[in-house]
């Protein structure tokens, strides 16, 4: 007898979780909002993104040269500079005022100063100086225009000594390791290019998925709130004796939805443009589960927050650049503030999305991002039992409301 009474317990669960994932489907395609968040948002975003950071580095940056020497090395200089892969000589001139002219003009991002008796002084042996004005406002033009010049005078500066030391009597090779007693060797990890696309996109793919689940399923609670006919009262009598039916069958919904969503942006996309894949799809599938269910019940717990549907949408755009902020894209973790880096795993993507690089990014086994996974599995958990226990009380007090209203 007990046994029959717990199997069809847990049939009566099946069947609501059934009902409850098909009942949340109607609602999200009978919604042209939540159709255009949910499908055409997901989609078009990080296509939008990825085309911009198509280039992945910045390159050939228009800079003006003001030779103030005219000499041979003057023009030895000018040449090395425009050979370098970060640099293009736009203009020569012959004065600083018309090279501040020209930057202001918007035809150079950067001057390289050349000043007179710039040859003299290296015949002569003597140090020389090289000015440099670069624009510091925009960070990726600074660095490549700041790496690019000095790279171009090392280079000259490299020749010079060689030439110097082989007229005092050293052969090319010894002129060459007194020049260099101790070369650098520099291996880049992960993102040999400076990529900055390859950078920045795996990142905000998670983000846009996370932030439009977050906003779909917000617009579905607050339309059903706009109606008077919420949701979680559709099933009747049968919500309030299974509520964790009812929520895993809603989450379910949303991760059938979710699933080509996430094979496009995190495989499709990212073949398309390039952007690195050295982990194991097995890895990132386990990585991803937990994630977008963790997603879908924080959705379900705060879309009682919305009366109605404009309101997640305002809510939680604010909040997007705040989550990209706070979850180490743009500013490295350890120099955020420890209080709003604790706040900040309130969202997934905060767990997720140093976990997911170092799969996708440096093909680490899923073992290395056991904390994150962790983690991510515990807070979809904990938000699973918030929402049902939120959906509860809500159906609680609307049955209070209805039952006062009949009373009047």
């Amino acid at each position: 007898m007990r046994f029959q009474r717990i199997r069809n317990n847990i049939f009566s669960g099946l069947e609501l979780t059934w009902f409850s994932m098909a009942d949340e489907l109607k609602t999200i395609f009978r919604d042209k909002g939540a159709l255009l968040i949910l499908f055409l948002a997901v989609f078009a975003y990080p296509l939008v993104y990825s085309i911009a950071y198509k280039n992945n580095v910045v390159r050939d940056i228009p800079i003006t040269i003001v030779d103030l020497d005219n000499t041979a090395a003057s023009r030895q200089l000018i040449r090395v500079v425009g050979a370098t892969k970060e640099l293009a000589v736009a203009q020569e001139v012959g004065s600083l005022n018309e090279a501040k002219q020209l930057f202001w003009d918007g035809d150079s991002k950067g001057v390289i100063l050349i000043p007179e008796g710039f040859e003299k002084n290296l015949l002569k042996g003597f140090q020389t100086s090289l000015s440099v004005y670069c624009d510091a406002s925009y960070f990726l033009i600074y660095k490549e225009t700041l790496g690019g010049t000095i790279q171009a005078s090392g280079t000259l500066s490299a020749g010079v000594e060689i030439k110097r030391l082989m007229a005092a009597g050293s052969g090319e090779e010894q002129a060459m390791q007194l020049r260099d007693p101790i070369p650098a060797k520099f291996y880049t990890l992960y993102n040999p290019a400076g990529s900055y696309g390859s950078y920045v996109m795996p990142g905000m793919i998670l983000i846009i998925l996370q932030q439009t689940l977050l906003i779909g399923i917000g617009m579905i609670g607050g339309a059903g709130k706009e109606r008077r006919n919420n949701q979680e009262f559709k099933p009747g009598e049968r919500v309030r004796q299974g509520m964790f039916s009812v929520i895993l069958g809603k989450g379910l919904a949303y991760f059938l939805i979710y699933i080509p969503n996430s094979a496009f942006t995190l495989i499709y996309l990212s073949k398309w443009f390039g952007f690195p894949d050295k982990g194991s799809f097995t890895n990132v599938c386990i990585l991803l589960i937990p994630y977008l269910f963790s997603v879908i019940f924080l959705g379900l717990m705060i879309s009682m927050l919305f009366r109605r549907r404009e309101h997640s949408i305002m809510a939680l755009v604010f909040f997007s650049p705040i989550v990209l902020f706070l979850s180490g894209l743009s500013w490295p973790e350890t120099s955020i503030p420890h209080l709003l880096n604790q706040l900040a795993h309130f969202f997934p993507s905060t767990s997720m999305i140093p976990a997911y690089l170092r799969i996708r990014t440096m093909g680490v086994p899923i073992s290395a991002v056991t904390p994150e996974l962790l983690f991510l599995l515990i807070q979809m958990i904990v938000y699973f039992i918030l929402a049902s226990v939120g959906y509860k009380i809500s159906v609680f007090r609307q049955q209070k409301k209805e039952d006062r209203l009949q009373g009047e």
